[in-house]
């Protein structure tokens, strides 16, 4: 079977959607969390979904119903331990990923018949993207660029230097929160696609490799989209062909782009 042959199929039709929609969110909120070194917001995060995942299973609800008020519950009271109690926003990440880790393992131990639909969310299926999966993504992809004619800016300036834009009026605390919830419904989108084990690497990677060669912080952030979105279409096809799972060999990808990166950023010298 061919390319077109196979984009024929509806099923990996939305999966291509759904790809695109991740490999766009994941790419973008993922410069904000590499240069604001908080690489374990995302893996935080992502395995406190797991918690919201395991509770849909075991009530016998669409998991991601019940998954995403639970990730941006978790996300909101990172932002606030932070910021009420002193502690680091690794101390509050740990704290709250620990707890809804535990709280999915007891949730999947009461219910006997989970092996199948875990599997899909722990390393993602391509199988498994449904219409609600892209309508949801769809808007918080359209919310992200909106939001982005506002608060982009405001996030960048925030991203470099917290109190002088603090010291600016800039309201700092509120937009944690905004940035924190989008990058929740990131995690859980991306859930389908990724997977819960992979998804910190989706976040990361792209804008890891941007922030190698960018000059600016737009440019790591156009960068990494386009990183971000061309290996999630990538990879997808090629575990279809290859019978592999899609975040796992959508990781290799962006891995193997971040390589090609790294070799060329050690060849070039600085200007």
């Amino acid at each position: 079977m061919n390319i077109i042959d196979a984009m024929r199929m509806p099923f990996l039709q939305k999966a291509l959607a759904g790809a695109i929609i991740v490999g766009f969110l994941a790419s973008y909120y993922g410069v904000f969390i590499v240069q604001r070194k908080m690489s374990f917001l995302g893996s935080g995060l992502a395995h406190s979904a797991f918690g919201g995942v395991a509770l849909g299973l075991l009530l016998e609800i669409e998991p991601l119903l019940i998954a995403v008020p639970f990730t941006i519950t978790v996300a909101v009271a990172i932002i606030f331990l932070k910021n009420k109690t002193g502690l680091g926003s690794d101390t509050s990440i740990g704290i709250l990923f620990a707890v809804s880790m535990a709280l999915g393992i007891i949730f999947l131990s009461i219910k006997k018949t989970y092996s199948a639909d875990a599997y899909s969310y722990l390393f993602g299926s391509i199988l498994s993207v449904f219409n609600a999966d892209l309508i949801l993504g769809g808007i918080v992809a359209l919310a992200t660029i909106i939001m982005s004619m506002k608060y982009w800016k405001r996030w960048a300036y925030s991203t470099f230097d917290q109190e002088l834009a603090s010291s600016d009026h800039v309201p700092v605390i509120r937009d944690d929160y905004l940035l924190s919830i989008m990058i929740g419904f990131t995690i859980v989108i991306a859930m389908k696609i990724a997977g819960i084990v992979l998804i910190a690497a989706f976040l990361v990677i792209p804008a890891a490799a941007a922030r190698m060669l960018a000059k600016t912080f737009f440019g790591m952030t156009a960068i990494s989209v386009i990183i971000g979105t061309a290996s999630a279409i990538a990879g997808l096809v090629l575990s279809f062909f290859l019978d592999l799972p899609s975040g796992a060999v959508i990781i290799m990808v962006q891995a193997v782009i971040f390589l090609i990166f790294a070799i060329i950023r050690g060849i070039v010298p600085k200007v």
